[in-house]
């Protein structure tokens, strides 16, 4: 689906990220690996190699205009080109409620979840738009939930969809293509991790609390992170050549749009 194709993708952690890398190169891309931790990096692309494609990890803060740059530069001198930008890198502000919360605190989540976004996009825009390109925006299914002390992360999130909006609009006569996938919780490490910590709290096993989620959900369990990275891939691919401007929710029937 994306063969002999260059993705980039920001993020890169042991979850999400990790799988949208694997499943690119499993479908014939080599793939920019940016991220603020070496090691995950290291663990990533060794993971990526493993496909038969090329991996090109690179330490980024991509809040930082000079470290995103260089990013840029790294994946043009390697490689040439870029093809797909994957924005899946994310910062939950603080959990507050909305009438109290520092306003600082919802800045920061801004400057990760849609300033470095648009940041990446602008960078990259010149090599999409010359390959026919496309954009993966990652939002999260608190765009769907209005839940107390989320506010913050669902403006941030939000916020994200209407960028990719817009830019759709704006690059679709260049012929690059920009869409959203909306996860719903992800049954990955952390959020296993947490579901352990609500059964130890409540004293019952982790399974009686993922039963308890998963019953609001059709399909009766939680998506993982292959399978939202499956929904990133075919958005990334010419199988959605027609495909810009959309949402895409991989949430297991948890909503409906």
């Amino acid at each position: 689906m994306l063969q002999g194709k260059v993705v980039v993708v920001s993020g890169v952690g042991p979850g999400l990220g990790r799988a949208v890398a694997v499943r690119a190169a499993e479908s014939g891309a080599d793939v920019v690996l940016a991220a603020r931790s070496e090691n995950v990096l290291a663990e990533v692309a060794a993971a990526v190699e493993k496909t038969g494609r090329r991996a090109l990890p690179v330490p980024t803060d991509i809040t930082d205009d000079a470290s995103a740059r260089a990013l840029a530069a790294a994946a043009l001198d390697a490689f040439g080109r870029v093809d797909v930008l994957v924005n899946n890198a994310f910062a939950v502000p603080e959990l507050a409620e909305l009438a109290g919360i520092d306003l600082d605190a919802v800045r920061a989540g801004f400057e990760t979840d849609v300033y470095a976004a648009l940041r990446m996009t602008q960078l990259f825009a010149p090599s999409l738009v010359e390959n026919d390109g496309s954009i993966v925006m990652v939002s999260s299914v608190a765009v769907r939930r209005s839940q107390p002390t989320f506010g913050a992360y669902k403006m941030s999130k939000t916020s994200l969809i209407a960028l990719a909006q817009t830019l759709a609009s704006e690059l679709g006569p260049q012929g690059v293509r920009v869409n959203t996938v909306v996860p719903g919780s992800i049954w990955a490490d952390a959020l296993k991790g947490y579901y352990e910590y609500l059964a130890a709290e409540r004293g019952v096993p982790v399974q009686e609390v993922y039963d308890e989620t998963a019953a609001n959900l059709d399909l009766r369990r939680l998506p993982e992170a292959d399978e939202v990275a499956n929904a990133v891939v075919f958005l990334a691919s010419d199988l959605a050549r027609a495909i810009t401007g959309q949402c895409l929710d991989v949430n297991g029937g948890e909503f409906h749009n």
